[in-house]
């Protein structure tokens, strides 16, 4: 296990750098930096001072290598949009927001989505059945900003139940939430479903009923613990995707989370922002991937770390 764990956190710090590489030449790469005559009225004198206080005049190797050297220290810079603030000071601001509303829609979506998928896998060809496969398509096909204007003008416009938008209190977390956790829902209910069903076909389960175990039993004790192996594999990306925010959900609700910064660093060639929020979510995908990878142990004992079955 340790031998494991060492392997694949050496492999995150490898692809760290990676990812940096390949983000600062992106950045550079693109035309136009942040500031840019068209977009920040200057002086050729005022930018050339912009530009040696950030460092942007010197060679990008140069850029590179002193930016490395203070994401090692902890210090990842100063964001050209937020001048005052620090971007660790900016992310730790609005990043609990963020997460806060992605770990609320995932507590939504995971327990709901499982229900609905057992529940169609149980009764399959039954109303209950239609009825997942329905959350599924609307879930997987229209897109969470359309779902958030279509709950505003339902529960906020016509029925007056809820703020159009806001922060700071309990029911404003009802919509972005259900907005949010209607895609991960209809996934988890879809490869619920499926899982089950391959499963209830094996030889094994088969045998169990053979030996008089109940529906229940057959459930609980061989059907699920076999098909959340996929059903890990499938949700695990979602994590990263839900707490890092969404600029359209964050936008249409008015809350105050890192999603909006996305879109508006890249927009304004905001270089210390977008270093520091790619690598953050490169850092979450691979801490993801390896504590599913630990998970995959836990629930089929079958299955090695070292990829071998015994």
């Amino acid at each position: 296990m340790a031998r494991y764990l060492f392997g694949r956190l050496a492999g995150i710090v490898i692809v760290f750098w990676i990812v940096s590489v390949v983000i600062f030449l992106l950045m550079h790469a693109i035309p136009g930096g942040p500031y840019n005559e068209d977009k920040v009225p200057l002086t050729a004198e005022a930018k050339a001072n912009y530009l040696r206080k950030y460092g942007l005049d010197r060679p990008l190797v140069e850029q590179y290598l002193l930016y490395m050297g203070n994401v090692l220290r902890g210090d990842f810079g100063v964001p050209f949009q937020s001048p005052t603030e620090s971007v660790t000071g900016l992310i730790a601001r609005t990043w609990p927001v963020s997460a806060s509303l992605g770990l609320a829609a995932l507590l939504v979506a995971l327990p709901a989505g499982l229900l609905l998928g057992i529940l169609a896998a149980a009764r399959q060809n039954s109303w209950v059945d239609y009825l997942a496969s329905a959350t599924a398509t609307l879930g997987l096909t229209v897109p969470n900003f359309v779902v958030a204007v279509w709950l505003v003008l339902l529960l906020a416009v016509q029925l007056k139940w809820l703020p159009t938008g806001g922060w700071g209190e309990w029911y404003h977390y009802i919509m972005p939430v259900a907005a949010l956790a209607l895609a991960p829902l209809a996934l988890t209910a879809r490869y619920t479903r499926t899982s089950i069903l391959e499963v209830v076909r094996s030889d094994y389960v088969r045998t169990a009923r053979s030996k008089g175990l109940s529906d229940r039993q057959i459930l609980l004790r061989h059907t699920l613990r076999n098909a959340m192996i996929p059903l890990l594999t499938i949700l695990a990306p979602q994590i990263p995707n839900l707490i890092t925010g969404t600029i359209f959900i964050e936008s249409i609700f008015r809350v105050p989370g890192l999603g909006k910064f996305f879109v508006s660093s890249i927009l304004g060639r905001d270089y210390p922002m977008i270093m520091a929020l790619l690598l953050l979510v490169a850092v979450l995908w691979s801490l993801v991937y390896l504590i599913t990878d630990l998970l995959y142990t836990l629930v089929d004992p079958r299955v090695r770390l070292e990829g071998k079955k015994s």
